[in-house]
């Protein structure tokens, strides 16, 4: 008995203590559809989660993005600086 449930912390025998609570309560005929409610709010939160890790993933490489991209933009106009520079000191 010495398997813990989920992550809560609940030893075999009270697993077993809590499900017989549950069907003195509620009966054989309601827990499976308690059941399946229960699963569906589960999978609309892990649903609800990963859509949150997608868009702070998705903003994350956005300011990536943008700081690559000021990071090419300011390349390029010091490149463009030299080689203004380069063309005025040929000219003379």
């Amino acid at each position: 008995m010495l398997i813990t449930f989920l992550l809560l912390n609940i030893s075999g025998g009270e697993f077993i203590i809590v499900a017989l609570i549950f069907l003195l309560l509620f009966g054989p005929n309601q827990i499976p559809s308690m059941a399946r409610s229960a699963a569906k709010v589960i999978k609309q939160v892990r649903n609800a989660t990963n859509d949150i890790k997608r868009d702070i993933m998705d903003s994350a490489e956005d300011e990536k993005l943008t700081e690559v991209k000021k990071t090419i933009v300011e390349g390029r106009d010091a490149f463009k600086e030299v080689t203004d520079s380069i063309k005025r000191g040929t000219k003379l």
